[in-house]
């Protein structure tokens, strides 16, 4: 009885091989099925939302393609991804072509070049993959759908990320502690949908976040330095930010708080808690007439971790894409849809294999003006005065881009392209970009502070060393909180920084010479 089970079963194979092989040769030679979805594939037209009764249909008598049958036609190297799918107990009973009642399920259709040439198989290099049972048939092209050299683009295929957790945790840091996603934005993003303005700050610097965020229009990760004292009032100032301020706050900024672990607060309560407690917006906010030597940090004499709070900002970021920027520096309105349908282009300069950041030219503006809407308005003011290049007056090569006066001359174009890649060699040896980058790009190193300056040299020589390319921005621009810097004698922060060029040059300069080597041309 099981000798004439296994006979049957081997005749039934064989029937339908034969079957699966007289219909793919008329799949071949009259291909009216291929021919249709060729069509649509470059008409742009979305596979997953056809009705499978807008396929082609012939009677099966006359030769033609019949879209009554569900036809399964497959290389040896699909077979196991479809296999995969199917249950062991089907994969016993099932033979390779099945019946039209399953029509509605699945259909694939792979017709790859044969070894040989023959009049008979098809020859087409192309793969559709159409299945029903994810039922896309109701959604719409998306959005994000472009044109990129005649092939339909999506932006999650041109920027390959992975979703980030942003769930809340305490962790340790070196010496401090950090609340990690303490208090989380209301909006959530996926990896490729936007870029992440990272910053840090202590809670008197809050009053920036309105003009950030009415120009940025997306995601803000926020470090908050709260030692001490110094937290109690910080919760109160996120509170106030959230409720009292602008709704753009609550859905757009996620807020981190650190200490160090020498200056723990009294009381730390839960993230739910904080929130839950409405602000008095009656009064004024909490950072309103608050000095700098008021704070806890000030009269504990501690330095300001920067790089602490910059790290913790750029690692929580949740997409892949990040703008690591000082929360007084605003960014040119629409920045982020421009680069991201930049990106989505795939404009040369980005398919280049070096390692690549886009750094933003700054600006600083006199106070009472009002901030340039585009680069139009912003060459208008740097004609007139009211504004000049960042740090013009205190460090003229520190943030001095390369072509800088043919970047002013150029004029304001649609959309944002790369206008020219620079190196951090020659003039521009000492160069402080700030730029979009990525997660993959070197962190700061934590041992220096805001006080004893410097504190972005050492990321800059990584980058220098390890090649990349400095695809400086047309139409994109930073501007500072109104006011302009000037120079000021400060023993106290002078005897710092001498102190902080001591330990780059005999304890970080060599570390960074064995981890990263050396290039002609790049210093600290």
């Amino acid at each position: 009885m099981f000798t004439r089970r296994n006979w049957v079963l081997r005749l039934s194979i064989i029937l339908n091989i034969a079957v699966l092989l007289y219909v793919g040769r008329h799949i071949a030679s009259k291909n009216g099925g291929v021919d249709f979805i060729e069509e649509l594939q470059a008409s742009g037209r979305n596979l997953a939302s056809i009705d499978i009764s807008q396929l082609p249909l012939e009677p099966a008598s006359s030769g033609g393609n019949s879209a009554a049958a569900k036809f399964i036609i497959l290389d040896n190297t699909d077979r196991s991804a479809t296999a995969r799918g199917q249950s062991n107990s089907e994969g016993k009973q099932s033979p390779t072509v099945v019946s039209a009642s399953d029509v509605a399920s699945s259909i694939i259709i792979s017709t790859k070049k044969p070894t040989k040439p023959s009049s008979s198989v098809a020859t087409s290099e192309q793969s559709v993959v159409m299945d029903l049972r994810e039922q896309k048939s109701s959604q719409s092209v998306p959005e994000t759908l472009q044109y990129v050299n005649g092939t339909m683009k999506k932006l999650e295929d041109a920027v390959k990320c992975h979703d980030r957790s942003v769930e809340p945790r305490t962790a340790q840091r070196s010496d401090f502690w950090v609340l990690y996603n303490y208090i989380p934005a209301t909006r959530k993003f996926r990896c490729h949908e936007s870029i992440t303005y990272t910053t840090h700050a202590d809670y008197t610097f809050l009053d920036n976040l309105v003009p950030l965020l009415e120009r940025w229009q997306g995601p803000v990760s926020l470090a908050m330095h709260a030692p001490g004292t110094d937290f109690a009032p910080t919760l109160e100032a996120i509170r106030y930010a959230r409720d009292c301020l602008s709704p753009l706050i609550s859905e757009f900024v996620t807020f981190h708080v650190f200490f160090g672990t020498r200056h723990v607060p009294k009381q730390v309560p839960s993230a739910s808690s904080v929130i839950k407690e409405s602000a008095n917006c009656s009064l004024p906010a909490p950072w309103a007439n608050v000095s700098s030597a008021a704070l806890y940090k000030t009269k504990a004499k501690i330095l300001y971790p920067v790089n602490i709070g910059r790290n913790v900002a750029r690692e929580s970021a949740v997409t892949h894409y990040i703008l690591p920027s000082d929360i007084e520096l605003y960014p040119s309105p629409g920045l982020i849809q421009n680069f991201l349908d930049m990106v989505r282009r795939q404009d040369p300069p980005l398919l280049h294999t070096n390692p690549k950041v886009f750094p933003l030219p700054i600006f600083e503006l006199e106070k009472g003006v009002e901030l340039p809407a585009n680069k139009t308005q912003l060459v208008t003011m740097l004609k007139n005065g009211t504004a000049i290049p960042f740090h013009k007056k205190l460090c003229p090569g520190c943030h001095n881009i390369p072509k800088s006066k043919e970047w002013i001359a150029a004029k304001e174009t649609t959309g944002l392209h790369v206008f020219h890649i620079g190196k951090r060699t020659g003039y521009f040896v000492h160069w402080e970009p700030i730029f979009i980058g990525t997660h993959y790009d070197p962190l700061y190193d934590e041992r220096l502070s805001w006080e004893g300056k410097s504190d972005k040299m050492t990321q800059g020589y990584a980058l220098c060393v390890l090649d990349y390319e400095f695809q400086i921005l047309d139409n994109a621009f930073l501007v500072h909180k109104p006011g302009i810097k000037t120079m000021k004698k400060d023993p106290q922060r002078a005897m710092l920084a001498g102190k902080t060029n001591a330990l780059i040059r005999k304890v970080i300069f060599p570390e960074l010479k064995v981890l990263y080597g050396t290039k002609k041309g790049c210093a600290v």
